[in-house]
């Protein structure tokens, strides 16, 4: 009976004490995570937002229509910078167009046809950044640089003799194409100041609406009309942007 009683102790003993070393090694443990890619969790500070962007430009003027393209970029949250290149018909304010019978178009007196190529660089100001939702942005612009007045000629003039030797002078329209190939560049400095707004959230298109006010002088002038010679060039021109961002 003692003999068991003894060993009835000394297996409690030894519960006991592996009860407790079980517990310290458990209170020791510790478990550590790490992740299987190491770059996952990298700081996103470095990320640039879109600031490029690049489209055409439909312009609508007291000319008719004129078309162009643009180049722009962002320096901050309010400053961008923008090259354009446009080109539009020019037509004096006493011009009337009148139709034949057959439909061709015709102006009594014009003499040239011109045309206003400007290549302008600029600024835009983005206006009320923290007053205005992102999905409306006005600014005001304004540009700088050459721009070159094609002088083509409108009609010729041509003389026949008749049977009893008299002469008969007429003028005849030259095809539009074909006076292009008659035509002389001259080239001026101009600029336009102007005010518009970008519509929409898309991070990847840009659009907008602007109005804008060309100045371009030229000091010799350009026949236009017989007998009238233009030196400024320009006016209100409504743009409507469309292009992309990268």
């Amino acid at each position: 009976m003692k003999h068991v009683t003894a060993f009835v102790v000394v297996i409690a003993a030894g519960l006991i004490a592996l009860s407790a070393a079980v517990a310290q090694e458990k209170s020791d443990t510790t478990i550590v995570f790490e992740a299987a890619n190491p770059n996952l969790f990298q700081s996103t500070s470095s990320y640039q937002p879109k600031r490029n962007a690049w489209g055409i430009d439909l312009m609508v003027s007291n000319n008719g229509f004129a078309g162009g393209g643009f180049y722009r970029k962002e320096q901050s949250d309010e400053i961008a910078w923008f090259v354009s290149l446009a080109i539009s018909d020019v037509k004096d304010e006493s011009e009337v167009e009148y139709y034949d019978y057959f439909g061709q178009s015709f102006v009594p007196g014009k003499k040239n046809r011109l045309l206003l190529i400007p290549l302008m660089g600029g600024v835009q100001y983005r206006l009320f950044r923290d007053d205005i939702v992102d999905n409306f942005r006005p600014y005001v612009m304004a540009g700088l640089g050459p721009t070159m007045i094609y002088v083509s000629p409108y009609s010729t003039v041509n003389q026949i003799r008749g049977s009893d030797g008299a002469v008969f002078t007429y003028t005849e329209q030259i095809d539009f194409f074909e006076s292009l190939g008659k035509g002389r560049a001259h080239y001026s400095i101009g600029g336009f100041v102007g005010f518009g707004a970008y519509f929409g959230i898309d991070k990847s298109t840009l659009s907008g609406i602007s109005l804008r006010y060309y100045y371009i002088p030229f000091g010799q002038g350009v026949e236009v009309v017989e007998r009238k010679k233009t030196k400024e060039f320009g006016g209100l021109y409504i743009t409507m942007n469309f292009g992309s961002i990268f």
